[in-house]
Protein backbone atom coordinates (compact mmCIF):
# COMPACT_ATOMS: atom_id res chain seq x y z
CA UNK A 1 0.00 0.00 0.00
CA UNK A 2 1.41 3.27 -1.13
CA UNK A 3 -0.24 5.52 2.02
CA UNK A 4 2.10 3.79 4.69
CA UNK A 5 5.57 4.25 2.87
CA UNK A 6 4.25 7.85 2.28
CA UNK A 7 3.82 8.18 6.18
CA UNK A 8 6.93 6.26 6.82
CA UNK A 9 9.04 8.72 4.10
CA UNK A 10 7.53 12.30 5.59
CA UNK A 11 8.24 10.44 9.19
CA UNK A 12 12.00 9.87 8.50
CA UNK A 13 12.40 13.15 7.35
CA UNK A 14 10.49 15.61 10.11
CA UNK A 15 11.10 12.46 12.94
CA UNK A 16 13.36 14.99 15.52
CA UNK A 17 10.51 17.44 15.05
CA UNK A 18 8.26 14.72 15.42
CA UNK A 19 9.41 13.15 18.54
CA UNK A 20 10.39 16.65 20.19
CA UNK A 21 6.66 17.97 20.05
CA UNK A 22 4.97 14.53 20.92
CA UNK A 23 6.79 13.34 23.21
CA UNK A 24 4.70 15.57 25.86
CA UNK A 25 1.71 13.39 24.40
CA UNK A 26 3.31 10.20 24.48
CA UNK A 27 4.35 11.02 28.36
CA UNK A 28 0.83 12.25 29.09
CA UNK A 29 -0.87 8.79 27.53
CA UNK A 30 0.57 6.91 30.49
CA UNK A 31 -2.62 7.40 32.71
CA UNK A 32 -4.83 4.56 34.61
CA UNK A 33 -6.88 3.79 31.30
CA UNK A 34 -4.58 1.30 30.49
CA UNK A 35 -3.87 0.05 34.12
CA UNK A 36 -6.41 -3.26 34.51
CA UNK A 37 -7.09 -2.41 38.18
CA UNK A 38 -8.55 1.43 37.32
CA UNK A 39 -11.67 0.24 35.87
CA UNK A 40 -11.30 2.02 32.34
CA UNK A 41 -9.45 -0.51 30.04
CA UNK A 42 -9.18 -0.18 26.57
CA UNK A 43 -10.25 -2.60 24.09
CA UNK A 44 -7.75 -5.52 23.02
CA UNK A 45 -5.80 -4.87 19.61
CA UNK A 46 -2.69 -4.98 17.26
CA UNK A 47 0.42 -3.35 19.11
CA UNK A 48 1.66 -1.83 15.86
CA UNK A 49 4.69 0.16 15.35
CA UNK A 50 6.01 3.31 17.84
CA UNK A 51 5.05 6.15 15.86
CA UNK A 52 3.36 5.10 12.79
CA UNK A 53 0.96 2.50 14.68
CA UNK A 54 -0.69 0.12 12.34
CA UNK A 55 -0.50 1.53 9.27
CA UNK A 56 2.25 0.04 7.58
CA UNK A 57 0.00 -3.62 8.20
CA UNK A 58 -3.66 -2.26 6.55
CA UNK A 59 -4.29 -2.67 3.39
CA UNK A 60 -6.43 -0.56 1.11
CA UNK A 61 -9.61 -2.46 2.05
CA UNK A 62 -10.18 -1.45 5.40
CA UNK A 63 -13.54 -2.55 6.28
CA UNK A 64 -11.97 -5.92 5.57
CA UNK A 65 -8.93 -5.54 7.21
CA UNK A 66 -10.82 -4.65 10.23
CA UNK A 67 -13.27 -7.40 9.47
CA UNK A 68 -10.20 -9.65 9.65
CA UNK A 69 -8.75 -8.28 12.72
CA UNK A 70 -12.38 -8.73 14.44
CA UNK A 71 -12.18 -12.37 14.16
CA UNK A 72 -8.96 -12.47 16.31
CA UNK A 73 -9.25 -9.49 18.70
CA UNK A 74 -13.29 -9.88 18.91
CA UNK A 75 -16.22 -7.37 17.80
CA UNK A 76 -14.13 -4.34 19.60
CA UNK A 77 -10.69 -3.81 19.23
CA UNK A 78 -8.42 -0.84 18.95
CA UNK A 79 -5.36 0.45 16.70
CA UNK A 80 -3.41 3.15 16.53
CA UNK A 81 -3.42 4.49 12.81
CA UNK A 82 -0.53 6.99 13.06
CA UNK A 83 -1.03 9.01 16.04
CA UNK A 84 -4.91 8.61 15.75
CA UNK A 85 -6.45 5.91 18.66
CA UNK A 86 -9.18 3.96 16.97
CA UNK A 87 -11.91 1.69 18.29
CA UNK A 88 -13.94 -1.02 15.78
CA UNK A 89 -17.13 -2.28 16.26
CA UNK A 90 -18.25 -5.29 14.69
CA UNK A 91 -21.60 -6.10 16.62
CA UNK A 92 -24.71 -5.27 16.35
CA UNK A 93 -25.41 -5.77 20.36
CA UNK A 94 -22.43 -2.75 20.46
CA UNK A 95 -23.16 -0.62 17.93
CA UNK A 96 -26.56 -0.23 20.16
CA UNK A 97 -24.86 1.09 22.67
CA UNK A 98 -23.17 3.22 20.93
CA UNK A 99 -26.01 5.04 18.72
CA UNK A 100 -29.16 4.05 21.18
CA UNK A 101 -27.39 3.78 24.87
CA UNK A 102 -24.73 6.64 24.61
CA UNK A 103 -25.79 8.53 21.34
CA UNK A 104 -25.50 11.92 23.00
CA UNK A 105 -22.03 10.83 23.88
CA UNK A 106 -21.34 9.66 20.63
CA UNK A 107 -22.75 12.74 18.81
CA UNK A 108 -19.77 14.19 17.03
CA UNK A 109 -17.70 13.58 14.41
CA UNK A 110 -13.73 14.18 13.77
CA UNK A 111 -13.22 15.10 10.24
CA UNK A 112 -10.02 14.98 8.21
CA UNK A 113 -8.35 18.11 6.75
CA UNK A 114 -10.16 18.07 3.16
CA UNK A 115 -13.68 17.10 4.81
CA UNK A 116 -12.69 20.53 7.08
CA UNK A 117 -11.97 22.43 4.08
CA UNK A 118 -15.00 21.46 2.69
CA UNK A 119 -17.54 21.62 5.53
CA UNK A 120 -15.87 25.63 6.08
CA UNK A 121 -14.35 23.78 9.69
CA UNK A 122 -17.22 22.17 10.56
CA UNK A 123 -20.24 24.21 9.58
CA UNK A 124 -22.69 21.39 7.70
CA UNK A 125 -24.87 18.73 8.78
CA UNK A 126 -22.36 16.29 8.21
CA UNK A 127 -19.62 17.18 10.81
CA UNK A 128 -21.16 20.30 12.70
CA UNK A 129 -20.50 20.00 16.74
CA UNK A 130 -24.00 18.21 18.07
CA UNK A 131 -25.86 21.38 19.30
CA UNK A 132 -28.39 23.68 18.39
CA UNK A 133 -26.38 24.93 15.41
CA UNK A 134 -26.48 21.38 14.00
CA UNK A 135 -30.14 20.38 15.29
CA UNK A 136 -31.27 23.69 13.64
CA UNK A 137 -29.52 22.85 10.13
CA UNK A 138 -30.79 19.66 10.44
CA UNK A 139 -34.33 20.69 10.88
CA UNK A 140 -33.95 23.04 8.10
CA UNK A 141 -32.85 20.20 5.78
CA UNK A 142 -35.09 17.55 6.45
CA UNK A 143 -38.40 19.90 6.51
CA UNK A 144 -37.57 22.34 3.72
CA UNK A 145 -36.01 19.51 1.28
CA UNK A 146 -36.73 15.77 2.68
CA UNK A 147 -40.47 15.93 3.43
CA UNK A 148 -42.56 14.98 1.60
CA UNK A 149 -44.32 17.74 -0.02
CA UNK A 150 -40.98 19.33 -0.45
CA UNK A 151 -39.82 16.08 -2.52
CA UNK A 152 -43.12 15.61 -4.64
CA UNK A 153 -42.45 19.47 -5.78
CA UNK A 154 -39.34 18.63 -7.05
CA UNK A 155 -40.32 15.88 -9.09
CA UNK A 156 -40.43 17.38 -12.66
CA UNK A 157 -36.65 17.99 -12.58
CA UNK A 158 -35.44 14.63 -11.76
CA UNK A 159 -38.06 13.37 -14.10
CA UNK A 160 -37.04 15.89 -16.96
CA UNK A 161 -33.25 14.37 -15.66
CA UNK A 162 -34.32 10.64 -16.14
CA UNK A 163 -35.45 11.09 -19.04
CA UNK A 164 -33.14 13.35 -20.55
CA UNK A 165 -31.03 9.99 -19.37
CA UNK A 166 -33.23 7.42 -21.25
CA UNK A 167 -32.87 9.46 -24.46
CA UNK A 168 -28.96 9.90 -24.58
CA UNK A 169 -28.58 6.34 -24.08
CA UNK A 170 -30.94 5.53 -26.78
CA UNK A 171 -29.65 8.20 -28.93
CA UNK A 172 -25.74 7.54 -28.13
CA UNK A 173 -25.89 4.31 -28.68
CA UNK A 174 -28.75 2.38 -26.67
CA UNK A 175 -30.52 1.73 -30.07
CA UNK A 176 -27.71 -0.02 -31.50
CA UNK A 177 -26.25 -2.12 -28.99
CA UNK A 178 -23.82 0.72 -27.88
CA UNK A 179 -21.48 0.39 -24.70
CA UNK A 180 -22.34 2.09 -21.43
CA UNK A 181 -20.24 3.14 -18.38
CA UNK A 182 -23.19 2.34 -15.89
CA UNK A 183 -21.57 4.22 -13.07
CA UNK A 184 -20.86 7.33 -15.27
CA UNK A 185 -24.69 7.36 -16.03
CA UNK A 186 -26.12 7.29 -13.08
CA UNK A 187 -23.25 9.74 -11.73
CA UNK A 188 -24.56 12.36 -14.29
CA UNK A 189 -28.08 11.81 -14.31
CA UNK A 190 -27.95 12.24 -10.49
CA UNK A 191 -25.48 15.23 -10.07
CA UNK A 192 -28.53 16.73 -13.13
CA UNK A 193 -30.68 16.28 -10.26
CA UNK A 194 -29.57 17.36 -7.26
CA UNK A 195 -28.50 20.74 -9.43
CA UNK A 196 -31.88 21.13 -10.76
CA UNK A 197 -33.57 20.80 -7.33
CA UNK A 198 -30.88 23.38 -5.74
CA UNK A 199 -31.58 25.51 -8.59
CA UNK A 200 -33.96 24.53 -11.15
CA UNK A 201 -36.11 27.36 -10.56
CA UNK A 202 -33.46 30.09 -10.52
CA UNK A 203 -31.74 29.70 -13.64
CA UNK A 204 -34.19 29.11 -16.94
CA UNK A 205 -36.52 27.79 -14.55
CA UNK A 206 -35.06 23.95 -15.10
CA UNK A 207 -34.71 24.95 -18.89
CA UNK A 208 -32.23 22.97 -20.86
CA UNK A 209 -32.28 25.48 -23.23
CA UNK A 210 -30.88 28.74 -21.12
CA UNK A 211 -27.06 29.52 -22.04
CA UNK A 212 -26.31 30.24 -18.37
CA UNK A 213 -28.22 26.91 -16.70
CA UNK A 214 -26.13 25.27 -19.33
CA UNK A 215 -22.53 26.44 -18.35
CA UNK A 216 -22.86 26.48 -14.65
CA UNK A 217 -24.57 23.28 -14.67
CA UNK A 218 -21.55 21.70 -16.77
CA UNK A 219 -19.15 23.43 -14.43
CA UNK A 220 -20.96 22.51 -11.43
CA UNK A 221 -20.71 18.36 -12.75
CA UNK A 222 -17.09 18.88 -13.37
CA UNK A 223 -16.27 20.63 -9.85
CA UNK A 224 -18.20 17.76 -7.80
CA UNK A 225 -16.69 15.22 -9.38
CA UNK A 226 -13.48 16.39 -8.26
CA UNK A 227 -14.61 17.24 -4.86
CA UNK A 228 -15.01 14.10 -3.72
CA UNK A 229 -12.03 12.74 -5.60
CA UNK A 230 -9.69 14.92 -3.28
CA UNK A 231 -11.88 14.43 -0.69
CA UNK A 232 -11.01 10.39 -0.89
CA UNK A 233 -6.62 10.62 -1.45
CA UNK A 234 -5.58 9.70 1.80
CA UNK A 235 -3.24 12.18 3.67
CA UNK A 236 -0.59 12.07 6.05
CA UNK A 237 -2.12 14.99 7.86
CA UNK A 238 -5.25 13.04 8.65
CA UNK A 239 -2.69 10.08 10.90
CA UNK A 240 0.02 13.02 11.84
CA UNK A 241 -1.83 16.16 12.95
CA UNK A 242 1.61 17.44 14.12
CA UNK A 243 2.48 17.59 10.48
CA UNK A 244 -0.75 18.63 9.07
CA UNK A 245 0.59 22.32 8.72
CA UNK A 246 3.10 21.34 6.37
CA UNK A 247 0.03 19.70 4.21
CA UNK A 248 2.95 17.51 2.87
CA UNK A 249 0.42 16.38 -0.16
CA UNK A 250 -0.98 19.42 -0.79
CA UNK A 251 -4.55 17.89 -0.54
CA UNK A 252 -5.54 21.07 1.78
CA UNK A 253 -4.32 23.18 -0.72
CA UNK A 254 -5.90 21.03 -3.81
CA UNK A 255 -9.58 20.76 -1.39
CA UNK A 256 -8.91 24.51 -1.16
CA UNK A 257 -9.07 24.94 -4.50
CA UNK A 258 -11.98 22.92 -5.70
CA UNK A 259 -13.83 23.57 -3.19
CA UNK A 260 -13.59 27.15 -3.78
CA UNK A 261 -14.61 26.18 -7.39
CA UNK A 262 -17.61 25.24 -5.96
CA UNK A 263 -18.26 28.25 -3.63
CA UNK A 264 -18.19 30.48 -6.76
CA UNK A 265 -21.08 28.79 -8.02
CA UNK A 266 -22.81 29.02 -5.17
CA UNK A 267 -22.58 32.44 -4.52
CA UNK A 268 -23.23 32.88 -8.59
CA UNK A 269 -26.72 31.12 -7.76
CA UNK A 270 -27.27 32.64 -4.69
CA UNK A 271 -27.07 36.33 -6.00
CA UNK A 272 -29.04 35.53 -8.84
CA UNK A 273 -31.77 33.98 -6.43
CA UNK A 274 -31.71 36.41 -4.44
CA UNK A 275 -32.51 39.39 -7.14
CA UNK A 276 -34.95 37.02 -8.40
CA UNK A 277 -36.75 36.97 -5.04
CA UNK A 278 -36.23 40.99 -4.87
CA UNK A 279 -37.40 41.34 -8.81
CA UNK A 280 -40.02 38.89 -9.18
CA UNK A 281 -42.45 38.29 -5.94
CA UNK A 282 -43.56 34.97 -6.03
CA UNK A 283 -46.80 33.98 -5.16
CA UNK A 284 -48.45 30.97 -3.47
CA UNK A 285 -49.32 29.56 -6.84
CA UNK A 286 -45.07 29.84 -7.93
CA UNK A 287 -43.91 27.10 -4.79
CA UNK A 288 -45.97 24.76 -7.08
CA UNK A 289 -44.07 22.16 -9.29
CA UNK A 290 -40.57 24.06 -9.70
CA UNK A 291 -39.84 26.32 -6.27
CA UNK A 292 -35.76 24.93 -6.11
CA UNK A 293 -34.33 24.41 -2.57
CA UNK A 294 -32.23 27.40 -3.12
CA UNK A 295 -35.24 29.70 -2.94
CA UNK A 296 -36.56 27.29 0.48
CA UNK A 297 -33.22 28.22 2.24
CA UNK A 298 -33.49 31.84 1.35
CA UNK A 299 -36.64 32.33 2.36
CA UNK A 300 -36.49 30.67 5.83
CA UNK A 301 -33.79 33.13 6.53
CA UNK A 302 -35.98 35.83 5.93
CA UNK A 303 -39.20 34.54 7.12
CA UNK A 304 -37.86 33.05 10.68
CA UNK A 305 -35.43 35.77 11.58
CA UNK A 306 -35.17 33.95 15.09
CA UNK A 307 -33.55 31.17 13.60
CA UNK A 308 -32.13 32.00 10.86
CA UNK A 309 -29.10 30.52 8.82
CA UNK A 310 -26.04 32.14 7.22
CA UNK A 311 -25.24 32.09 3.98
CA UNK A 312 -21.80 30.25 4.93
CA UNK A 313 -24.70 27.64 6.39
CA UNK A 314 -26.40 27.18 3.18
CA UNK A 315 -23.60 26.99 1.66
CA UNK A 316 -21.88 24.14 3.58
CA UNK A 317 -25.75 22.42 2.96
CA UNK A 318 -25.46 22.32 -0.41
CA UNK A 319 -21.93 21.19 -0.38
CA UNK A 320 -22.86 18.18 2.06
CA UNK A 321 -25.54 17.39 -0.39
CA UNK A 322 -23.16 17.06 -3.06
CA UNK A 323 -20.74 14.98 -1.32
CA UNK A 324 -23.51 12.99 0.21
CA UNK A 325 -25.57 12.54 -2.39
CA UNK A 326 -23.91 12.02 -5.33
CA UNK A 327 -21.02 9.10 -5.48
CA UNK A 328 -23.26 7.21 -3.08
CA UNK A 329 -26.51 6.82 -4.91
CA UNK A 330 -24.42 6.42 -8.53
CA UNK A 331 -22.58 3.59 -6.41
CA UNK A 332 -25.50 1.68 -5.40
CA UNK A 333 -27.02 2.05 -8.88
CA UNK A 334 -23.67 0.33 -10.25
CA UNK A 335 -23.49 -1.87 -7.39
CA UNK A 336 -27.05 -3.17 -8.21
CA UNK A 337 -26.61 -3.59 -11.98
CA UNK A 338 -23.50 -5.52 -11.06
CA UNK A 339 -25.23 -7.59 -9.39
CA UNK A 340 -28.24 -8.45 -11.24
CA UNK A 341 -26.56 -9.04 -14.34
CA UNK A 342 -24.66 -11.58 -12.77
CA UNK A 343 -27.85 -12.92 -11.61
CA UNK A 344 -30.10 -12.72 -14.95
CA UNK A 345 -32.77 -15.08 -13.17
CA UNK A 346 -33.36 -11.74 -10.44
CA UNK A 347 -32.75 -9.10 -13.04
CA UNK A 348 -36.13 -11.21 -15.14
CA UNK A 349 -38.33 -11.14 -12.08
CA UNK A 350 -37.45 -7.77 -11.54
CA UNK A 351 -38.12 -6.48 -15.29
CA UNK A 352 -41.19 -8.83 -15.10
CA UNK A 353 -42.34 -6.16 -12.19
CA UNK A 354 -41.90 -3.50 -13.75
CA UNK A 355 -43.84 -4.69 -16.66
CA UNK A 356 -46.97 -5.81 -14.69
CA UNK A 357 -46.60 -2.52 -12.26
CA UNK A 358 -45.77 -0.08 -15.39
CA UNK A 359 -47.13 -1.53 -18.59
CA UNK A 360 -45.30 -1.85 -21.79
CA UNK A 361 -46.61 1.02 -23.39
CA UNK A 362 -45.42 3.82 -20.39
CA UNK A 363 -42.93 5.00 -18.79
CA UNK A 364 -41.26 4.75 -15.13
CA UNK A 365 -42.90 7.35 -13.03
CA UNK A 366 -42.54 8.02 -9.21
CA UNK A 367 -45.19 7.08 -8.06
CA UNK A 368 -44.77 3.52 -9.14
CA UNK A 369 -41.89 3.31 -6.48
CA UNK A 370 -44.48 1.91 -3.80
CA UNK A 371 -45.80 -0.66 -5.89
CA UNK A 372 -42.29 -2.22 -7.10
CA UNK A 373 -41.26 -4.75 -3.58
CA UNK A 374 -38.80 -6.76 -5.57
CA UNK A 375 -37.10 -3.71 -6.68
CA UNK A 376 -36.85 -2.56 -3.18
CA UNK A 377 -35.70 -5.47 -1.89
CA UNK A 378 -33.19 -5.57 -4.64
CA UNK A 379 -31.96 -2.48 -3.50
CA UNK A 380 -32.03 -3.34 0.35
CA UNK A 381 -30.25 -6.49 -0.64
CA UNK A 382 -27.35 -4.37 -2.93
CA UNK A 383 -26.80 -1.90 0.21
CA UNK A 384 -26.19 -5.01 2.78
CA UNK A 385 -23.17 -6.53 0.95
CA UNK A 386 -21.85 -3.29 -0.80
CA UNK A 387 -23.13 -0.43 1.65
CA UNK A 388 -21.68 2.91 0.34
CA UNK A 389 -19.90 3.94 3.70
CA UNK A 390 -18.73 0.41 5.29
CA UNK A 391 -17.53 2.02 8.09
CA UNK A 392 -20.04 4.91 8.20
CA UNK A 393 -18.53 8.39 9.44
CA UNK A 394 -16.43 7.47 12.39
CA UNK A 395 -17.88 9.19 15.46
CA UNK A 396 -15.98 10.90 18.39
CA UNK A 397 -16.91 10.47 21.90
CA UNK A 398 -17.23 13.79 23.95
CA UNK A 399 -16.15 12.69 26.96
CA UNK A 400 -14.85 8.64 28.37
CA UNK A 401 -17.11 6.02 28.09
CA UNK A 402 -17.70 2.39 28.62
CA UNK A 403 -19.06 0.08 25.63
CA UNK A 404 -18.93 -3.92 26.10
CA UNK A 405 -16.78 -3.52 29.40
CA UNK A 406 -14.01 -1.71 28.08
CA UNK A 407 -12.91 1.80 28.00
CA UNK A 408 -13.09 4.47 25.33
CA UNK A 409 -11.39 7.64 25.91
CA UNK A 410 -12.47 11.20 24.76
CA UNK A 411 -11.58 12.17 21.09
CA UNK A 412 -10.62 8.48 19.90
CA UNK A 413 -12.04 7.77 16.28
CA UNK A 414 -14.63 5.13 16.14
CA UNK A 415 -15.89 2.95 13.40
CA UNK A 416 -18.67 0.73 12.86
CA UNK A 417 -17.99 -1.78 10.61
CA UNK A 418 -21.48 -2.09 9.12
CA UNK A 419 -20.03 -4.42 6.33
CA UNK A 420 -18.88 -6.77 8.07
CA UNK A 421 -22.43 -7.06 10.12
CA UNK A 422 -24.32 -7.26 7.35
CA UNK A 423 -21.80 -10.25 7.01
CA UNK A 424 -22.50 -12.21 9.71
CA UNK A 425 -23.73 -15.50 9.72
CA UNK A 426 -24.93 -15.81 13.00
CA UNK A 427 -27.89 -13.28 11.52
CA UNK A 428 -27.60 -14.01 8.03
CA UNK A 429 -28.49 -17.49 6.11
CA UNK A 430 -25.25 -17.57 3.30
CA UNK A 431 -24.29 -14.28 4.41
CA UNK A 432 -22.06 -13.67 0.73
CA UNK A 433 -24.73 -14.54 -1.32
CA UNK A 434 -26.78 -11.95 -3.69
CA UNK A 435 -30.41 -12.73 -2.09
CA UNK A 436 -33.01 -10.04 -2.13
CA UNK A 437 -35.99 -12.95 -1.22
CA UNK A 438 -34.59 -12.21 2.34
CA UNK A 439 -36.44 -9.39 2.34
CA UNK A 440 -39.69 -10.45 1.51
CA UNK A 441 -40.19 -13.73 3.13
CA UNK A 442 -42.79 -13.71 5.47
CA UNK A 443 -41.87 -17.26 6.72
CA UNK A 444 -37.85 -15.77 8.17
CA UNK A 445 -37.91 -16.12 11.77
CA UNK A 446 -34.95 -13.64 11.64
CA UNK A 447 -37.80 -11.06 10.69
CA UNK A 448 -35.22 -9.78 7.80
CA UNK A 449 -38.55 -8.74 6.12
CA UNK A 450 -39.21 -5.47 8.45
CA UNK A 451 -35.53 -4.17 8.18
CA UNK A 452 -35.66 -0.92 6.60
CA UNK A 453 -33.19 1.95 6.09
CA UNK A 454 -34.14 3.60 9.22
CA UNK A 455 -31.80 1.97 11.62
CA UNK A 456 -34.01 0.44 14.25
CA UNK A 457 -32.52 -3.10 13.61
CA UNK A 458 -28.48 -2.90 14.39
CA UNK A 459 -28.31 -5.84 11.89
CA UNK A 460 -28.95 -3.63 8.90
CA UNK A 461 -27.64 -0.15 9.27
CA UNK A 462 -26.71 1.07 5.47
CA UNK A 463 -27.09 4.59 6.26
CA UNK A 464 -26.22 4.41 10.67
CA UNK A 465 -28.66 5.41 13.19
CA UNK A 466 -29.55 7.37 15.75
CA UNK A 467 -29.01 11.15 15.83
CA UNK A 468 -26.43 11.14 13.08
CA UNK A 469 -28.34 8.81 10.78
CA UNK A 470 -28.29 9.95 7.04
CA UNK A 471 -30.18 13.26 6.87
CA UNK A 472 -30.45 12.60 2.98
CA UNK A 473 -32.07 9.20 3.21
CA UNK A 474 -35.66 9.63 1.78
CA UNK A 475 -34.23 12.01 -1.00
CA UNK A 476 -31.38 9.07 -1.81
CA UNK A 477 -33.78 5.96 -1.61
CA UNK A 478 -35.87 8.06 -4.28
CA UNK A 479 -33.05 8.85 -6.64
CA UNK A 480 -31.69 5.21 -6.59
CA UNK A 481 -35.11 3.52 -7.11
CA UNK A 482 -36.32 5.90 -9.67
CA UNK A 483 -32.81 5.53 -11.65
CA UNK A 484 -32.62 1.96 -11.60
CA UNK A 485 -35.93 0.90 -12.32
CA UNK A 486 -35.82 3.16 -15.43
CA UNK A 487 -32.43 1.40 -16.39
CA UNK A 488 -34.39 -1.83 -15.92
CA UNK A 489 -37.75 -1.11 -17.39
CA UNK A 490 -36.66 0.82 -20.93
CA UNK A 491 -33.71 -1.43 -21.53
CA UNK A 492 -32.20 -5.35 -21.81
CA UNK A 493 -28.32 -5.26 -20.54
CA UNK A 494 -26.15 -7.46 -20.98
CA UNK A 495 -22.24 -8.05 -20.70
CA UNK A 496 -19.51 -6.73 -23.90
CA UNK A 497 -18.58 -10.36 -25.38
CA UNK A 498 -15.66 -11.78 -24.07
CA UNK A 499 -15.92 -9.50 -20.89
CA UNK A 500 -16.18 -11.54 -16.91
CA UNK A 501 -18.46 -9.92 -14.46
CA UNK A 502 -16.51 -9.10 -11.40
CA UNK A 503 -17.46 -7.59 -7.76
CA UNK A 504 -13.82 -6.19 -6.61
CA UNK A 505 -14.37 -3.73 -4.12
CA UNK A 506 -12.23 -0.58 -3.51
CA UNK A 507 -12.50 1.35 -0.11
CA UNK A 508 -12.49 5.52 -0.38
CA UNK A 509 -15.00 7.90 0.12
CA UNK A 510 -17.63 5.18 -0.90
CA UNK A 511 -17.26 1.85 -1.70
CA UNK A 512 -16.67 1.38 -5.25
CA UNK A 513 -15.95 -1.19 -7.48
CA UNK A 514 -12.25 -1.76 -8.79
CA UNK A 515 -13.48 -2.19 -12.42
CA UNK A 516 -16.36 0.13 -13.89
CA UNK A 517 -19.23 -1.67 -15.19
CA UNK A 518 -19.52 -1.51 -18.83
CA UNK A 519 -23.12 -3.37 -20.25
CA UNK A 520 -24.28 -3.27 -23.33
CA UNK A 521 -27.85 -2.16 -23.76
CA UNK A 522 -30.87 -2.27 -26.02
CA UNK A 523 -34.09 -0.73 -25.98
CA UNK A 524 -36.89 -3.17 -24.46
CA UNK A 525 -40.15 -1.44 -25.10
CA UNK A 526 -41.91 -2.29 -28.16
CA UNK A 527 -42.57 1.77 -28.48
CA UNK A 528 -39.55 3.58 -29.77
CA UNK A 529 -41.11 6.89 -28.93
CA UNK A 530 -40.97 6.33 -25.59
CA UNK A 531 -37.06 6.33 -26.18
CA UNK A 532 -37.24 10.08 -27.28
Amino acid sequence: MLLPLIILLASCILIPLTIRCLSGNLRAEKTPANAPDSGRLLPPGPRGLPILGYLPFIGPNLHQDFMNLALHYGPIFKLSLGRKLCVIVSSPALAKQIVRDHDVTFANRNPNVAAGVFSYGGRDIAFSPYGAEWRLLRKIFVHKMQSKQSMDSFYPLRRKEVRKMVAELYNGGGGGGGEVDVGRVAFTTVIGMISGMFWGGTLGNGDGDDDVAKVVGGEFRSTASKLVEVLGRPNVSDFFPILARFDLQGVKKEMKRVSGGMEKIFDFVIDRCIDDMMNKPRSDDDHNGQQDFLHSLLEFKDQDTGNSITRQQIKAMLMDIVIGGTDTSSTTIEWAMSELIQHPEVKKIAQQELTRVIGPDSVMEESHIPNLPFLHAIVKETLRLHPVAPLLLPRCPTKGCHVGGHFIPEGTKVFLNVWAMHRDPEFWEDPTSFLPERFLNENDEQSTRSLDYLGGSFHYLPFGSGRRICAGLPLGERMVMYVLATLLHMFDWELPEGVVADTKEKFGVVLEKVNPLVLVSSPRLPNLSLYK
